[in-house]
């Protein structure tokens, strides 16, 4: 294995002790498949107390590309389109994904890597006849790729104009839980179900194996999914195995636990920066950190740790992306914040 310690990115390690413990507590029980086990039912119980509705449709699937192709395949005609941020996933990360399926992104500058209700408006400006696809479905990250956070204001805002404009909105939550347990940001996973049509809560890389909680908090938007589910390969036999992560992380506190510990950390590495002076391309928020180094310290810094160099700014600078995730070790930060001192000194 390695020896220089990461901060590429949240999904680097296994998974919770107890997650495995919960799959070696049940691994005899004899289940129903398809998600129709008792492992599955209790996990939605346990999300569905942080929800108004106690009824709200509740699918479990491996990861998020997966989950944000199914949504928005299930949700979209074949002549609408999604908006999104130019910086989101679905448009830069997932292998054309969704044009694969036969939707068009319609990409929108981004501001702070958010989406903006001005993007959204020149959109819906613009495609106004048939001899265009109609955009029918905002999509958002929470937090953005960039790390940062949509605020509960935010959030209201793209919702009261997606509901006067008839257009669904979907939240990527992949890392829902570090904007949830941001000290940034006000923000409760009720008021993420009172704003999104469909979200979803990310395990992947918050503790778990692997997993996503797709939530349709607009109920009638469910019909059929289970179908969509099992025409895209997306309905396991097992799916207690995913089950199994979100019975462990919302049987008490342990899905806002990690994701603390996990921001804490960040936040630390974050002020030793700014101690030494050194800017960010945005204020950190989360458990993503996008600082601006010298390639002289980003050289030096890669004898011992890895990250990724984000952006070159120019031959002397380059944005970096820091990451921590629920499982870093507090040495391991420290280590990081005594190389920073060191370099500034």
């Amino acid at each position: 294995m390695g020896t220089k310690v990461s901060f590429k990115n949240d999904y680097s390690e296994g998974a919770h002790p107890r997650i495995l413990e919960v799959l070696l507590e049940t691994n005899l029980q004899q289940e129903a498949g398809y998600g129709y086990d008792r492992i599955s039912e209790q996990a939605k119980r346990f999300i569905r107390k942080h929800l108004e509705n106690p009824d709200t449709p509740i699918y479990f699937v491996s990861g998020g590309t997966q989950a944000n192709l199914l949504v928005i395949s299930h949700l979209l005609k074949p002549y609408e389109s999604v908006i999104a941020a130019d910086t989101g996933h679905i448009h830069v990360h997932e292998t054309g994904a969704i044009e694969y399926a036969g939707h068009k992104i319609n990409t929108v500058p981004h501001i702070d890597g958010k989406l903006t209700i001005e993007g959204i408006q020149s959109i819906l400006d613009l495609h106004n006849d048939e001899h265009m696809v109609k955009p029918a479905l905002v999509y958002i990250s929470q937090t953005t790729e960039l790390g940062s956070i949509y605020t509960k204001e935010e959030l209201q805002l793209i919702s009261t104009l997606c509901r006067e404009k008839g257009l669904k909105l979907f939240i990527d939550g992949a890392r829902m839980a570090a904007a949830l347990c941001s000290e940034k940001v006000s923000l409760v996973i009720r008021d993420v179900a009172a704003y999104a049509d469909v979200f979803y809560l990310g395990a992947t890389k918050n503790g778990g194996l692997l997993g996503e909680a797709i939530i349709f908090t607009n109920s009638a938007l469910a019909e059929g999914f289970s179908y969509a589910m099992k025409q895209k390969g997306a309905l396991m036999a097992k799916g207690r195995l995913l089950a199994a992560q979100f019975y462990a992380l919302f049987e008490h506190q342990l899905y806002f636990d990690l994701a603390k510990r996990a921001n804490r950390h960040a936040m630390r590495i974050a002020e030793a920066l700014q101690s030494a002076g050194f800017s960010f391309s945005l204020s950190p928020e989360s458990n993503q950190l996008f600082p601006i180094l010298p390639y002289s310290v980003i050289n030096v810094l890669y004898d011992e740790f890895e990250f990724y160099v984000w952006e070159k700014l120019n031959e002397q600078e380059a944005v970096v992306r820091i990451v921590c995730s629920w499982a870093t070790n507090e040495n391991d930060v420290d280590l990081f914040i005594k190389r920073i001192k060191d370099l500034s000194s």
